[in-house]
């Protein structure tokens, strides 16, 4: 038999599970009218975390700056992140859903995969079952989620993105021809802007292009990993289990409680890029790459503040950690409180052999960013953890010696990677 698998998606999670909160509270829907989730008003600072429909109307992006979005939408409704909320909301829909499947695994805070696969006598009908689930979780927990319905992962999760919200497709193998590949490429899953810009420099524009171009030429030029994953995910193939028990996965985290109270953005800013260096070399040590950066602050008054935020796809590039860490530092301070300790973790960690890993967003920058990490933690592991320091983290902590033989081997790799 067929593995049948469903894929079930919070339609605009974050903001739909703020507004489910506020309609029980007898107040506006947000999905009804300009709302978004993320970043602060007033300041005008941090970025959106999601949208509303009547949002998108007017070109709001998530992702882009909350200055930028309400230049667009002067009006906009914005409500900070509840990440308690959340996780609460997202162990509801999954309850739901383990009611219904031998086998779930979660995805992510917002999405799950359900093994279906040997329960045609239970549940004769696929279709008619998705829609049970996704009106028991409308109707009995307010928000609404899209189900894809395929015979392995893949298909499921592109399925479910056919047209939202609360909608029930299905991509089964007898539909590949018809309905995936007249999708641009860009539309294949894990496929980015680069690799999207290198498959239409090939003349390549559909799925279906890519799915019939011979795998052979497919690997020759976007090398061998890459185009054979390409070419499986043009066809549908996807091998990859539901896991009926997630990996182990630790995460990653350091923090600093500090000599003196710090005042001041550009100070925090140093240490927090020190921190995520810490914890993205400990990460590429051992194979992994982040799906979640989550930054914890701790006033002088000893009150907590942490927020986290998921990334677009893994990564172990030290850069654009810090760059994620920097927005959300943004957002959670208030530029006037003392701040004592300082704090950066790593979550959500997918590792080299995970065949869901995102493989096609590796343009040139992010290579040659990897690539002097790389060079950073293995003259560390020459000469200590102290001999390099990434950029202004170095200010006030001058060293000799030691640090000095370290800094010129710095510049001896970074000479042998532009020839």
């Amino acid at each position: 038999m067929a593995r049948l698998v469903f894929h079930v998606d919070v339609n605009s999670a974050f903001l739909s599970w703020e507004a489910t909160r506020r309609v029980k509270a007898g107040e506006p829907d947000l999905r009804l009218i300009p709302s978004a989730v993320g970043g602060d008003r007033e300041k005008r600072t941090g970025v959106i975390l999601a949208k509303s429909l009547p949002a998108k109307a007017y070109g709001i992006k998530t992702g882009e700056p909350v200055g930028m979005a309400l230049k667009k939408c002067p009006h906009l409704v914005l409500v900070k992140p509840d990440f308690r909320l959340y996780e609460a909301s997202s162990e509801d829909f999954m309850a739901i859903c383990k009611k219904y499947a031998p086998v779930v695994e979660k995805f992510s805070i917002d999405e799950c995969f359900l093994d279906m696969s040997d329960t045609e006598r239970v549940y004769a009908d696929p279709v008619a079952l998705a829609y049970r689930i996704k009106d028991e979780i409308r109707d009995t927990l307010g928000f609404t989620v899209n189900i894809g319905i395929g015979e392995n992962k893949l298909t499921a999760k592109m399925a479910g993105d056919f047209e939202k919200p609360d909608k029930v497709h299905t991509l089964y193998s007898c539909e590949i021809q018809s309905k995936l590949w007249p999708l641009p490429v860009e539309a294949l899953y894990m496929v980015g802007t680069a690799t999207a810009a290198k498959l239409k420099k090939m003349h390549l524009h559909t799925i279906g292009q890519v799915a019939n171009m011979e795998e052979a030429i497919l690997r020759q030029i976007m090398g061998d990993k890459m185009g054979l994953q390409l070419h499986r995910f043009a066809n549908g193939i996807d091998d990859t289990p539901v896991a009926t028990a997630p990996r182990e996965v630790k995460g990653y985290s350091n923090s600093t409680t500090l000599e003196s109270d710090v005042t001041d953005r550009n100070t925090a800013l140093r240490i927090l890029l020190a921190l995520a260096d810490s914890v993205a070399s400990r990460l590429r040590a051992d194979g992994g790459k982040a799906g979640m950066v989550a930054v914890t602050l701790r006033s002088a008054a000893f009150l907590d503040k942490s927020h986290q935020k998921k990334l677009a796809s893994p990564t172990d590039i030290t850069s654009e950690i810090f760059h994620v860490t920097e927005q959300i530092f943004d957002e959670l301070w208030d530029r006037r409180t003392p701040l004592r300790l300082l704090g950066v973790a790593l979550g959500q960690i997918a590792w080299e052999d995970d065949p869901q890993l995102s493989l096609f967003d590796e343009d040139d920058g992010r290579e040659k960013a990897r690539k002097l990490d790389r060079v950073v933690d293995d003259i560390r592991g020459k000469f200590g953890s102290g001999a390099i320091v990434r950029g202004s983290t170095c200010a006030n902590t001058p060293e000799v010696g030691r640090k000095h033989k370290a800094q010129q081997e710095l510049m001896r790799q970074k000479q042998k990677m532009h020839e």
